[in-house]
């Protein structure tokens, strides 16, 4: 099973999980701020469950590459949408602030 590191927390999911699942499960605020409350819950438009993923996990689909590349977004930078993200094996992952989780403060 892999085990995810977030938010000084490390747990285990089955491989394939839904990254966002996994992490609201487990008690990983993922959103900042009003984006809790203000958010798309999980269909991959709002874009504000971005993270930083260091490991293995699916390859980002149509929908992800197409919200990612909109502002304050961008592909170069090295972010996923956890909505639109399975776990293949052990990741650590990082937030950063911003509402859309865009910005260059790491949050956890």
């Amino acid at each position: 099973m892999p085990r995810i590191t977030a938010a000084g927390k490390t747990f285990e999911c089955d491989q394939g999980a839904n990254l966002r699942q996994v992490l609201l499960k487990n008690g990983v605020a993922l959103h900042n701020g009003q984006s809790k409350i203000v958010n798309c819950k999980g269909i991959g438009t709002c874009g504000t469950c971005a993270v930083q993923i260091e490991g293995e996990v699916s390859e980002p689909q149509w929908r992800e590459n197409a919200r990612r590349s909109l502002p304050p977004h961008s592909l170069e930078k090295d972010r996923r949408l956890a909505c639109q993200t399975c776990v293949l094996a052990d990741v650590t992952i990082t937030k950063f602030d911003g509402f859309w989780g865009q910005g260059d403060r790491m949050v956890w």
